[in-house]
């Protein structure tokens, strides 16, 4: 789930802002195509240069800019733009303006379900904005989705780089995914895995790696770390591992002793947690260890929604616990020269430091989506959706894609087509690549 001043255009937008007054359509130089738009696969609709020469439309991001996710979230904000400067902000004959949301709150300190629901309507109500980047929680998809599903011109397409949860593509809970789609339509896409696989590929590797038996699990009570926590333990179970537990933590609790002590109770071979390190991940680690022992004794095994956050990696309890990630580690993106290592090498060579993590890179990838999206469609908000969701879809090829593959989004879900899952253990305060494997 990942990663530091804005430049040119990119502002923090308040709400009052978004809502009071939509950003209108300017001119400007036209034509021009940036590598992002180039492979799309053909789908309906398509533009006509006179009458959208030098349109500007805005495309937004939707992240949370305060507490523990907010570096990671900033250097996803700088790290889009970036790539859109080195493309001329252009695609197709379109100029693009990126406008950045913040879903989170001070207090907080995380994303907010009130915060998620005003942004759902501040999207809607900017009426050049046709497409959203975002979100990164999971829950706060939930409840945007089916706003921005019945925009007005639309649907309003949303495209995230972070959300894991199976429902918002898939059967997953009673009702899901349609309840997200009024409309009847889809309107939702991916560029990372879901946590079927993630939580599959996290209790082979329990099993097949750690050679754990049994294990506590642990969830944040949110939809992402109990859908995660889910699917580790029914995969687990498969393995024939021993489930001694799968219990919600309270994320306000100043102590998880007694917790740690009743798990002692059961001797697990390892524990998982599954939720966001915002949720108080940091002292759960720190009593972890201090009941059950360091990773080397206990091993300590935490999803995505822990990966990225500069607090989790300078824990001294952290070390030695593995990590997983639903793609490919920024780390290992810059083992070649392609487009993904280049442009993390440009973002150093910049602000002076790598990025938060490996989510701000898919932040582009999902911004490459929507781009491309753009460039085919009519510049309406429901031109753009269709280009997405009807024919073949669209496909940003290898050579183009800054994933290191093709990226490929089927029509039908939104889901895309690589079912990468990176295993990390921390070492020395960094998190370092153990192994990936592809579901």
């Amino acid at each position: 789930m990942r990663v530091r001043s804005l430049l040119t255009v990119v502002v923090a937008v308040s709400l009052a802002a978004s809502t009071a007054a939509a950003c209108k359509s300017s001119g400007g130089g036209g034509g021009g195509t940036s590598a992002a738009n180039t492979g799309a696969s053909q789908g309906g609709g398509g533009n006509s240069s006179a009458a959208t020469a030098g349109k500007t439309l805005i495309v937004g991001t939707d992240l949370p800019l305060q507490g523990s996710s907010a570096d990671q979230s900033a250097d996803t904000n700088k790290m889009i733009q970036m790539y859109l400067d080195q493309h001329g902000d252009k695609a197709g004959p379109y100029t693009i303006k990126l406008q950045t949301y913040d879903d989170s709150t001070a207090a907080a300190g995380k994303w907010d379900d009130g915060k998620c629901a005003a942004n759902a309507q501040a999207h809607v109500s900017n009426t050049d904005e046709v497409a959203v980047m975002g979100t990164f929680n999971s829950g706060c998809a939930l409840i945007e989705v089916p706003t921005l599903n019945k925009a007005p011109d639309g649907p309003l397409l949303m495209v995230s780089h972070a959300n894991t949860n199976p429902g918002l593509t898939k059967a997953w809970d009673p009702g899901t995914p349609e309840k997200y789609y009024p409309t009847g339509k889809r309107s939702y896409a991916r560029v990372v895995t879901t946590d079927d696989y993630q939580g599959t590929a996290d209790a082979n590797f329990a099993s097949n790696d750690l050679h754990a038996k049994s294990v506590y699990i642990l969830n944040d009570n949110e939809v992402y770390g109990i859908g995660v926590a889910r699917a580790f333990e029914d995969q687990a179970k498969k393995n024939g591992m021993k489930i001694l537990g799968n219990e919600a933590w309270d994320a306000k609790a100043s102590s998880y002793t007694a917790l740690f002590q009743k798990i002692k109770s059961t001797n697990p071979d390892m524990v998982f947690f599954g939720g966001i390190y915002d949720n108080n991940g940091g002292q759960l680690t720190k009593d972890k260890v201090a009941v059950l022992g360091d990773n080397s004794q206990v091993p300590l095994m935490v999803p995505d929604g822990f990966t990225g956050y500069s607090d989790n990696t300078k824990l001294p309890q952290a070390q030695g616990e593995y990590l997983s990630f639903a793609g490919l580690t920024t780390e290992q993106l810059l083992k070649d020269n392609g487009p993904g290592g280049k442009l993390v090498a440009a973002f150093k060579k910049k602000f002076g430091h790598d990025p938060e993590g490996s989510y701000p890179l898919y932040g582009v990838a999902a911004m490459q989506v929507i781009l491309a999206a753009i460039a085919k469609s009519d510049g309406t908000r429901a031109s753009v959706n269709d280009q997405l969701f009807t024919g073949s879809g669209i496909t940003i090829p290898k050579p183009e894609s800054v994933t290191g593959k093709a990226i490929v989004i089927n029509p039908k879900t939104g889901d895309t087509s690589a079912r990468d899952i990176t295993i990390e253990v921390m070492k020395n305060n960094t998190e370092t690549f153990f192994k990936a494997e592809s579901l």
